[in-house]
């Protein structure tokens, strides 16, 4: 315990810029001072609570099998808004901040699935944490491209992505933008990387907010940031985002303080994660552990501790369970006509072959004169980009350079829909 608090104090001299900084106690404060957020808010807890205890009920049955209680996909509609860049910017600048934006959620989907190329530093890492399993959420955030709120001056088959807006002077909810998972980048004072509110409300436009220098990933290729907008090291890889949007989803900390007699009600309330009360900032460089003043193993390389980017890469099955409840808790807020129906782009276009070597193709079945091929790796760079216009090709053939095994996402955008889809390179 000496050494562990040797190591905090040394932490803290090094100074407060180097150590990852959330805003949610100071958001919540803000929501419960308010008595009609208050009581909205509330509200929906005990809804969640119900909700959670309906899904710990499906956990196993009675063979002991885990039972699958999400039985599709969850897409969930994101706008991103950037109110300290004017509308009337131009549009390479306006094309940056929208590719950066791809990219971040990019590795929301990595991080959410359990797709992020360092998940398999897990596997050395589980053997200290019996009982603990990666959680995958299974679900794909998307940019909409439909029906956007009127007067946003956006067009059908366009990104979400605003500028100047009316999150501008630091407004954190706004009607306009109801039914969204609404992220607002904007520089933060005090030094804080970002904060969402603790179990987020859609219907009321509320918003996950990150420092223009902790959004998205370092950028890869011309241009290789966007003016103003360069993620920093060690938070360059996204995973503030990541961070913040757990607690958008109902998590805690997971240092929230030692678990007593019940942890699914004290602590971070998430059993398959060790108790702590003090957050750990800090990269191990080997194997091994960190003992905690509750007498655990501290779960450094969880989203919800405060490890650099590098060493941040799993949520644990009980998060994600959790995570489940609070969604299936506000489903129903969100807007259901804004992501663009995929039936024909996903009927006409497929990958094959998938797995693959980094050399496949996309095949069409009916000609499609323009459309856009865009491929992330699962730290969130673009490793290729082409528009294909005019072409009378059934086939294309790609090939992802300099490629590396794990997962990929390949996004092709053809007359306003896009389709999303996960491959694999051995």
């Amino acid at each position: 315990m000496k050494l562990r608090l040797f190591f905090a104090i040394l932490l803290v001299q090094l100074g407060f810029a180097q150590q990852r900084t959330c805003g949610v106690d100071q958001q919540m404060a803000i929501i419960m001072a308010d008595p009609q957020l208050k009581q909205q808010y509330l509200d929906l807890q005990n809804q969640f609570n119900t909700e959670l205890s309906r899904l710990q009920s499906l956990e196993s049955n009675k063979n002991g099998q885990v039972v699958n209680n999400i039985l599709v996909t969850k897409r969930i509609p994101v706008a991103v808004h950037y109110p300290s860049v004017a509308n009337s910017s131009t549009e390479t600048v306006k094309n940056c901040l929208r590719l950066l934006a791809q990219r971040q959620i990019g590795i929301l989907n990595a991080d959410y699935n359990a797709t992020n190329a360092d998940i398999n530093l897990w596997t050395n890492a589980s053997s200290f944490y019996p009982g603990v399993n990666v959680g995958n959420m299974d679900v794909t955030w998307e940019i909409a491209t439909q029906n956007h709120p009127s007067g946003t001056g956006l067009n059908n088959g366009t990104l979400a992505v605003t500028f100047g807006t009316d999150f501008l002077s630091g407004a954190d909810f706004d009607t306009t933008w109801s039914g969204y998972c609404n992220l607002v980048v904007r520089n933060i004072s005090g030094n804080i990387l970002g904060y969402s509110p603790l179990g987020g409300s859609p219907s009321n436009g509320m918003t996950v907010v990150v420092d223009n220098n902790a959004f998205g990933a370092t950028m890869s290729g011309s241009p290789s940031s966007c003016t103003g907008y360069v993620p920093t090291a060690p938070y360059n890889l996204g995973r503030t985002l990541t961070h913040e949007l757990g607690h958008f989803f109902n998590l805690y900390h997971t240092f929230q303080s030692c678990d007593g007699s019940n942890c699914a009600t004290t602590g971070d309330r998430v059993c398959d994660t060790p108790s702590s009360d003090t957050p750990w900032y800090s990269c191990l460089e080997g194997p091994g552990v960190v003992g905690t003043n509750c007498g655990t193993s501290q779960l450094t390389m969880n989203y919800m501790d405060y490890v650099s980017d590098s060493c941040m890469y799993m949520f644990t099955a009980g998060q994600v369970n959790r995570m489940n409840a609070w969604y299936n808790t506000i489903v129903s807020q969100l807007q259901t006509n804004v992501l663009a129906n995929n039936e024909f782009i996903d009927r006409n276009f497929s990958i094959v072959p998938n797995p693959n070597n980094g050399s496949f193709a996309i095949q069409l079945n009916n000609k499609t004169d323009n459309y856009t091929v865009s491929i992330i790796d699962s730290l969130g760079r673009e490793v290729y980009n082409n528009e294909f216009n005019q072409t009378t090709d059934l086939i294309q053939n790609i090939q992802i350079d300099n490629k590396l095994t794990g997962f990929y996402f390949i996004s092709i955008q053809s007359e306003g829909a896009i389709l999303n889809k996960k491959i694999i390179v051995k």
